[in-house]
């Protein structure tokens, strides 16, 4: 008898510290969500947001693979994130997707997570191609009211790390937050591309060409490459708008304005400066090859067949080029670097109104020292 009470105890035991291994493990996970969710909440850029749940996710969790999808119809978000110098397409894990169809097909109506074993038929598309596949998943859809933003997708290469039966009360409270967190990052994107756009013409502003000038600077010197600058101007646009009318006008800037911008690449900074001026900024391109960018660009605007109200509107456009290469030596600050780039740049342009208009010159060379220039006049 006291030999059975003794086995009991000892069972019951066993059971007892079992339960307190448990709920010291669920003390140290729930510890682990609040710290991770506590960064997320702290963070206020698209850009840092992606970096945390595919790089510290893994760490925080122990997880083996992190994906993180995104739905990007229209491409905002890619443009969000070029505009930030975030190089989007080389951040492994990271997925922007063209419709809703997959997380449609795979979760319905549903926004609960789907645990399961790794499938290729239902699991593929949320995970990058030629990397090794996790044996079990648990793909959380990023929804709020009703919308599907995207999808965090966990794996483990241990089978049975996510099944279809486990508590998934942790899981599904990050999900809520990571939702949350991802609607107001790119409901703030929006806004401030929205406030950075000309509605006219659909690029940039010259508020955010003031603001990206010093950027693209910083960076320039951080990585010892040369960074041109491009000033754009319609040629005759007075006399555009007095003889076909400002509507017309309109028209010829929206569609010089594109043509422009088809001619640069994703990464590059268009602006509209004023009035029918433009300033392009562009990165890693020196003085010879930002010449060359200018004359195709100049080309492309002549041979441009402008049709507005059954009248053929012939436009021209010249161009100022400076470029900048940084030195070992620099002693002026970036804003004082940004404007001896915008006055060269125009500087030239004038040059080349002053010569004939419909041409490309280029301007002084820009220093980050000092030491006085003579700008073309």
């Amino acid at each position: 008898m006291e030999e059975d009470i003794t086995i009991d105890l000892c069972v019951l035991q066993s059971h007892l510290n079992g339960m307190l291994d448990r709920v010291e493990e669920n003390s140290l996970t729930l510890k682990r969500f609040q710290a991770f969710e506590m960064i997320l909440l702290n963070l206020n850029s698209l850009p840092t947001m992606i970096d945390h749940l595919l790089d510290d996710t893994k760490t925080f969790f122990d997880l083996d693979v992190v994906s993180f999808c995104l739905i990007d119809e229209k491409r905002e978000i890619a443009g969000f994130l070029n505009e930030d110098g975030y190089d989007y397409q080389s951040k492994t894990g990271l997925l922007l997707l063209e419709d809703k169809e997959l997380l449609k097909n795979t979760f319905g109506s549903s926004s609960r997570p789907l645990l399961e074993e790794y499938k290729e038929s239902s699991c593929a598309g949320f995970f990058p191609k030629n990397e090794r596949k996790p044996a079990s998943v648990a793909i959380l859809p990023l929804c709020r009211r009703k919308k599907y933003f995207g999808s965090l997708n966990l794996g483990s290469y241990t089978p049975n790390r996510f099944i279809s039966n486990m508590a998934t009360d942790f899981v599904e409270h990050m999900l809520s937050v990571v939702s949350i967190c991802l609607e107001n990052n790119l409901n703030y994107e929006m806004m401030r591309r929205t406030s950075h756009i000309d509605t006219l013409t659909g690029v940039n502003n010259r508020r955010f060409l003031e603001q990206r000038i010093g950027e693209e600077i910083d960076r320039s010197q951080r990585n010892d490459e040369p960074l041109s600058c491009l000033f754009l101007d319609i040629d005759h646009f007075k006399l555009i708008n007095d003889t076909y009318g400002h509507q017309a006008g309109d028209h010829v800037l929206a569609l010089i304005a594109g043509m422009i911008k088809k001619q640069l690449r994703s990464n590059d900074v268009l602006a509209r400066y004023g009035g029918e001026e433009f300033v392009a900024l562009l990165s890693h391109i020196d003085e010879a090859k930002a010449g060359d960018i200018a004359e195709r660009i100049r080309k492309s605007i002549k041979e441009l067949l402008v049709e507005f109200e059954n009248e053929d509107i012939e436009a021209t456009i010249s161009i100022g080029l400076a470029a900048y290469q940084p030195s070992h030596s620099a002693t002026l600050s970036t804003a004082e670097i940004a404007a001896q780039l915008i006055q060269s740049s125009d500087a030239a342009l004038y040059i080349a109104k002053k010569n004939g208009r419909d041409k490309v010159e280029n301007g002084a060379p820009v220093l980050d020292y000092d030491e006085k220039v003579t700008y073309l006049a």
